[in-house]
């Protein structure tokens, strides 16, 4: 075990042999660090904390402090972090805000510089979080999405399995799977490149672009829209998309651009409406 000498290390901690620990870190409480994670100078990791194996904390990090939420009044609570994740400098994940509630970040995940992760966060495997990010508390990421630079998601969202968020995107409603938003919750395409880079057959391609021209294209209400998806999507992907959709979403979906909307110009899309 590598701890540098001027690192400050709490007795409750819990420190792998193989772990480095750098200049300057603090840790405090009882963190837990995994074998082969390297927690560089200046990092801070506090709390009910763990950290997997093979992890790269960069300078400034900020991991598992106590949540920003006015009604958290210092209850344990947790944030875990997986194997072979990377956060970026002055990136900041916060733990749980209600007791025994936790912050998640899943394996291989990559939280660029000073993105923000708030309380209660459910990141799946593999997502990507780029630079200046912001995702309030209690949102929910599946595994391989991408939430571009600048990006604001607000509380108690979902973020599908390989959807992709774009830079500066203001997100206040759930983005179904293999979909990119932009702007203001506003759906534009699927997302073909990174549906092939994940190894899913044309056919499951051609079947979520079918359903993106259902749901976003055809001016049909959107809970007519799913209705029509359930009885047709055959796929892997397709029931993804379609288990989804069928969820009772706590702020509904996002919605078309505002060229492909009814003459009605109904709000964004929500299963409730």
């Amino acid at each position: 075990m590598a701890i540098h000498s001027t690192a400050i290390v709490d007795s409750e901690a819990t420190i792998d042999t193989t772990a480095d620990i750098g200049p300057y870190v603090v840790i405090e409480g009882p963190v837990k660090v995994g074998p082969g994670t390297r927690v560089q100078a200046h990092a801070h990791l506090s709390g009910w904390t763990t950290i997997g194996s093979d992890c790269e904390i960069h300078p400034f990090a900020v991991i598992g402090n106590t949540p920003q939420d006015f009604h958290h009044t210092g209850e344990r609570s947790y944030c875990r972090v997986g194997d072979r994740v990377v956060i970026r400098e002055g990136a900041t994940v916060h733990r749980g805000t209600q007791a025994e509630s936790e912050t998640v970040i899943g394996d291989e995940c990559f939280l660029m510089a000073y993105c923000h992760i708030g309380h209660n966060c459910q990141l799946g495997t593999s997502v990507k979080v780029y630079n200046m990010a912001a995702l309030s508390g209690h949102v929910q990421v599946e595994p391989g999405a991408i939430v571009s630079g600048y990006a604001l998601l607000h509380q108690f969202i979902r973020i599908g399995r390989l959807a992709f968020v774009a830079a500066g995107a203001r997100v206040g409603m759930d983005v179904p799977p293999f979909m990119m938003a932009f702007d203001e919750s506003t759906i534009i395409q699927h997302n073909v490149l990174g549906m092939r880079r994940a190894g899913y057959s044309p056919e499951e391609v051609q079947e979520i672009r079918q359903a993106f021209r259902i749901l976003y294209r055809s001016g049909k209400l959107f809970r007519v829209a799913v209705e029509e998806l359930v009885d047709s999507l055959e796929t892997r992907a397709g029931r993804e998309l379609v288990e989804f959709l069928s969820f009772d979403s706590r702020r509904g979906f996002c919605g078309p651009s505002a060229g492909h909307r009814t003459v009605s110009r109904q709000p964004k899309s929500s299963m409730n409406a």
